[in-house]
């Protein structure tokens, strides 16, 4: 059996896939860009509050299923720019302040909507 999580906390998906998704005792949180939730639109003032409103998304969701950040287990982080990174990660810390997940960080060529971050989270309940 799979639930289907979902808040208006976050963005409303802009494809054909949910928030996130409950397997078993496995939260999968779908990839998070920065859409503001209440506005639907992209914030791009710079990419620390880009990473910001992208870890808040996922807080929302991971919120809504009943769990929070100490739950998750494996994260994945996509920017198109690694000299980013060292930004990303400051915020990253932020939300992870102990038993940190497993975690991959890569460049790709290009994001949803053009956006420079997008970060997506494995957990369990």
């Amino acid at each position: 059996m799979m639930e289907i999580i979902n808040t208006n906390n976050a963005p409303a998906p802009i494809g054909p896939y949910s928030q996130a998704t409950v397997a078993g005792n496995f939260v999968f949180v779908s990839g998070q860009i920065p859409l503001n939730p209440a506005t639907g639109e992209l914030v791009t003032t710079g990419i620390t509050d880009e990473a910001v409103l992208v870890m808040e998304n996922i807080k929302a969701i991971l919120t809504e299923a009943g769990i929070g950040f100490a739950n998750v287990v494996k994260s994945s982080i996509f920017l198109t720019d690694l000299g980013n990174f060292g930004q990303v990660n400051e915020v990253y810390g932020k939300y992870f302040t102990s038993n940190f997940p497993a975690r991959e960080t890569v460049q790709v060529s290009a994001l949803p909507k053009g956006v420079n971050v997008e970060i997506s989270v494995i957990a369990v309940k």
